[in-house]
């Protein structure tokens, strides 16, 4: 590469057009600042980059559209340059905690035991929905904390102090662990019912415990299948459950006859 402005260098593309990569050494770690398609453009990003770690008094606030830079190297640059360690995800950390920045105003707050995990792993969002790249899977984030695929706030789960951007431990409260099954409230006490999906909800059973309802539900899995229901049901699994109180219990649980007698049309 040939180097021409301070801080730009030309490269090649595959296809032989020329485009402009900017780059800086701040604390012995050389960062590069992204490539740019003029050498104008790659020259400010490396002036942005150098004011901003020599100068406290740039902040978040101050970054906008026409920074010169794009929003997750300004955060990146931002946490070095205030905690003295790098990291290429839009990372900025607090004593106990980080934020994870998508925008100025749009961020996730982790605790610090995810550090390593999102400091690796960029989020990536669709549709409302956000997810990492984990050894060559797309996983939901929220499964991370528990929170199932198609769970429901409010229902299945719910953040304490009222934000759903504070995924924090401490904040997430899952009231519903397992696939089918609901807490509810008869006559002062809770039980759990357990519901599966055919051609709409078919109620599986009440049950006095969760766990007798989450085994309940791939009980009605097991038997819709056998009925020739061909839908893709995950079952639930049981932490801690040895394979021969699993067997006791999965003989003894009962389901409902709409359950035990359904046939396909």
């Amino acid at each position: 590469m040939e180097q021409q402005l301070p801080g730009v260098y030309t490269a090649k593309r595959k296809d032989g057009a020329t485009y402009y990569r900017a780059s800086l050494t701040y604390r012995n770690k050389h960062i590069s600042l992204g490539s740019y398609d003029n050498a104008r453009a790659a020259h400010c990003a490396y002036l942005t980059a150098g004011r901003l770690l020599s100068d406290p008094s740039v902040s978040l606030g101050s970054y906008d559209d026409t920074s010169g830079l794009p929003f997750a190297k300004w955060v990146s640059l931002l946490n070095f340059r205030d905690n003295s360690i790098y990291f290429a995800t839009p990372i900025y950390v607090r004593p106990r905690f980080f934020y994870y920045f998508f925008s100025p105003t749009d961020f996730f707050i982790f605790d610090l035991d995810d550090l390593f995990y999102y400091s690796t792993r960029r989020i990536s969002r669709r549709g409302g929905h956000y997810f990492v790249a984990d050894y060559g899977m797309q996983v939901n984030i929220l499964n991370r904390y528990g929170i199932r695929n198609y769970a429901v706030e409010g229902r299945d789960y719910r953040f304490v102090n009222g934000n759903s951007q504070d995924l924090r431990y401490e904040n997430i409260e899952i009231i519903n662990r397992y696939n089918g099954v609901t807490a509810v409230t008869k006559e002062g006490r809770i039980y759990y019912q357990t519901k599966i999906h055919v051609k709409g909800n078919l109620t599986v059973g009440i049950y006095a415990s969760e766990t007798e309802a989450a085994i309940a539900y791939n009980k009605a899995a097991d038997l819709l299948k056998k009925a020739g229901v061909n839908k893709a049901y995950t079952p639930n699994y049981l932490e801690g459950m040895s394979p021969a109180a699993y067997a006791d219990l999965y003989d003894s649980v009962k389901v409902s006859s709409g359950v035990r007698h359904y046939r396909c049309e």
